[in-house]
């Protein structure tokens, strides 16, 4: 058969069905399923295609556009982007619902597919119902703002470009140096128009996960700087996990004595517990890594972005002859910091480059600097595992702002809990193949630093865009990636309110995941970002309207728990350390979705180790404590690098 008579929509179902992924000599599907909410723009076209036959494509029912599309994102980074799920929505609202979302994949380059319907390309109906229309420009849509956040954009406005767009969109896809969000717009009439699509397009195509070597003379640049530096520091990114290269990056550091530090991306590639792992680096890392990275005549780094949050805004690699060295499958991250660059996939760079090394019997000179300070860390975290609000010696971790109104919080959340405590009781009861899931607030910060992974890719964080509301559809994705182990969304009251709708899809698909709700009354990680540089606290807190018609009333107090059982969700309120534990392990013994409303003291995160964060403090004010903000400000940013 040459040619099949089939709609745009059907042909691309057939073809989506046909894509594969080799890894390593394995091929497997390249999509599991499809993602959906359906409305005029999609259900009689892509809807149809899938009711008639979906081939071995599941149909997800989501609740929010957005939440759908975080959920898709988890499920490909859990996954180490090997397997992909694809999204759809209708035309207008729908689409634009799934903007953030496809921002949160690119800028952390996770593949992910979006389908959104679109206004009529004959533009017969004009103005279709959901259609913006500009007067200076009838071609634009709604899906014209997924341009800038998309790695590839493209919109079909006949039913044979479906060809080629889709074929660009696969190259994308796969491509880890420069994967994301890629974005195919269908009009929804096109979607339903017929045409005779060679049957070649539906060939069984194989994408391969390829692992691209290094230029010989990259890799003589790279051993001739790592041979003249005495105390080297590696730093871990997500790359590592993707190229599934944390074996290869244990076994370099350990010939050569180097410690290893993590981003949030690529914290779990390695136990936390291995020797020569340092932990979290940079604004969200400890006082080891960091005074470490202080004192490094080198930093490696591994499958790395280099973020402000991991340089600590350029500041933090204070050694006067500090250099860098990167391995990374993309030119661009490579070419940051002005580095000696090895573009490469992590796992063959790091062998390239141990094998050289061992050539030249390189050696760092570290003694017991690594163990000295990972020691001074672990007493470090003991006492934030035992902060107490009802002793004498309690002061809030973030010093001197709040002290006063802390009684007044445990008046109204009836809680004497810290962030701290209960994140060490977390970790100490959950079980250790259980996977955490965050993003935003104040807990990516406290995580980073103290959560001990002790199993592999047990910790999931979306911190690349640092998106609020991405914590509970996240742990849905990685629930649908690896159903047999528990999934904890680790997720503060203001990103919880912000977007947990697909705490129902996981009812539905029966795919059980564990809310672990740090309600604090009030957006705290923010609260402490104003504070701590001059402001007063504005706009932060959960408060009531006064009567002076300003935000500073009574504290409001949510029952969370109450709410989510509505939806079904077996639930439980915690106010004591002894009734976390009591729900923690309850939970474990349930068949659904679980919520733990834990009410937690603000001010009891942590803060600080020997980081700096570029943050813009107003130049002018009328403030003193603002004034002596801005001079800090400008302080810390002579000692940070300029480019």
């Amino acid at each position: 058969m040459r040619s099949m008579k089939l709609t745009m929509a059907q042909a691309l179902i057939k073809f989506l069905n046909n894509q594969y992924i080799e890894v390593d000599g394995e091929k497997s599907p390249l999509f599991k399923g499809i993602f959906t909410i359906f409305g005029h723009g999609n259900v009689l076209g892509i809807g149809q295609a899938l009711e008639e036959d979906p081939g071995y494509l599941e149909v997800y029912q989501g609740r929010n556009e957005q939440g759908m599309a975080h959920a898709a994102m988890a499920f490909a980074k859990q996954k180490h982007q090997k397997q992909l799920i694809a999204c759809t929505s209708s035309v207008g609202p729908g689409s634009a619902n799934m903007v953030t979302a496809a921002a949160t994949a690119s800028a952390n380059n996770i593949p992910l597919l979006l389908l959104p319907g679109d206004i009529f390309a004959s533009r017969q109906p004009d103005p279709v119902l959901q259609q913006i229309e500009q007067t200076y420009d009838s071609s634009i849509t709604t899906n014209d703002v997924f341009r800038p956040v998309s790695k590839y954009w493209d919109r079909i406005t006949r039913p044979e470009q479906l060809m080629s767009a889709m074929l660009q969109a696969m190259r994308v896809l796969t491509n880890p140096k420069e994967t994301g969000a890629v974005t195919i717009a269908l009009p929804q009439d096109v979607q339903s128009e017929a045409y005779d699509y060679p049957a070649s397009f539906f060939k069984k195509r194989i994408h391969r996960f390829s692992r691209n070597t290094p230029l010989i003379e990259e890799v003589k640049d790279a051993v001739a700087l790592v041979k003249g530096k005495k105390k080297p520091l590696i730093i871990c990114g997500g790359g590592v996990r993707y190229s599934e290269a944390a074996q290869v990056l244990s076994e370099f550091a350990e010939t050569f004595n180097i410690p290893i530090a993590e981003t949030q991306a690529g914290k779990s590639a390695l136990s936390s517990t291995h020797f020569l792992n340092v932990g979290g680096i940079g604004v969200t890392g400890n006082a080891c890594a960091n005074q470490l990275a202080k004192q490094a005549d080198l930093i490696i780094g591994v499958g790395t972005r280099f973020t402000d949050f991991t340089t600590s805004s350029k500041q933090l690699f204070q050694e006067e002859s500090v250099e860098f060295l990167t391995i990374n499958i993309s030119e661009f991250h490579a070419g940051k910091l002005d580095a000696t660059k090895l573009v490469a996939d992590a796992k063959v760079g790091i062998q390239e480059l141990t094998s050289n090394l061992k050539e030249i019997g390189y050696q760092s000179t570290y003694t017991d600097e690594i163990s000295t300070l990972k020691k001074e860390w672990e007493n470090e975290l003991e006492r934030l595992y035992n902060v107490n609000y009802q002793t004498e010696a309690f002061k809030p971790e973030v010093s001197g702002h709040l002290d006063e109104a802390l009684p007044e919080y445990v008046e109204a959340l009836d809680s004497c809990l810290t962030q701290t405590t209960v994140i060490g009781k977390v970790n100490d009861l959950i079980d250790e193949d259980a996977i955490i899931v965050g993003a935003a607030g104040s807990l990516p910060g406290d995580l980073q630093r103290m959560w001990v992974a002790r199993k592999p890719n047990t910790y999931h964080m979306e911190y690349g865009y640092s998106c609020m509301g991405y914590e509970v559809s996240g742990a849905l994705g990685v629930k649908m990636a690896e159903p047999e182990k528990e999934v904890y969304a680790m997720v503060g009251d203001g990103s919880y309110l912000m977007l947990h709708s697909e705490l129902i899809t996981s009812i539905q698909e029966n795919k059980k995941i564990n809310v672990l709700l740090f309600d604090n009354a009030g957006f705290g990680c923010i609260n402490n970002l104003q504070m701590g540089h001059g402001m007063g606290s504005f706009g932060t807190e959960f408060r009531k309207r006064n009567q002076d018609n300003r935000l500073n009333g009574e504290l409001m107090s949510i029952d969370f728990a109450r709410s989510a059982s509505g939806y079904g969700v077996v639930t439980y309120t915690v106010k004591t350390l002894e009734e976390l534990e009591a729900a923690l392990e309850d939970a474990k013994k349930q068949t659904v979705s679980t919520l733990i409303d834990i009410k937690v003291l603000p001010k009891t995160m942590t803060d600080g180790y020997d980081a700096w964060w570029h943050v813009g403090v107003a130049e002018v004010s009328k403030k003193e404590s603002t004034k002596q903000a801005y001079k800090r400000k400008e302080l810390d940013l002579q000692k940070a690098r300029k480019y």
